[in-house]
């Protein structure tokens, strides 16, 4: 059965031009975007804008947007992190932006210490 609704969905992808090459089903989708099959169609969506960690010694991710709150993890400097969206949150050197992390990671860094790689949403 899963052989089967693989085969459909390449079938469908191949329809699309979403696959390329040769390759046939191991041909890789574009990198900026992950394909997702639902029963009948294809749905593909935009990956998330990411972000080089540039602080010194790395940067806390912190629970809120500001540095009081809980700190959950420390990224390393040169780290690439997914980045979902930003708000206003506590100024830090002159910047009040904070990015909250994508990819499923939880907490917020501030965008001071943060080289955005493509254009980050604010938050809804």
């Amino acid at each position: 059965m899963r052989r089967v609704a693989t085969a459909g969905v390449v079938t469908a992808l191949a329809g699309t031009g979403i696959l390329a090459g040769a390759g046939g089903a191991a041909a890789a989708t574009p990198a900026t975007a992950t394909t997702v099959a639902h029963s009948s169609h294809v749905v593909t969506k935009a990956a998330e804008p990411r972000g080089k960690v540039v602080a010194n010694g790395g940067l806390w991710v912190h629970q809120d947007a500001n540095t009081t709150s809980k700190r959950l993890n420390l990224l390393s400097q040169g780290a690439v992190v997914a980045l979902q969206c930003k708000k206003a949150g506590q100024n830090v050197d002159g910047n009040k932006l904070w990015y909250r992390l994508g990819a499923g990671k939880p907490g917020w860094v501030a965008a001071r210490y943060v080289q955005n790689l493509a254009a980050v949403p604010y938050c809804k």
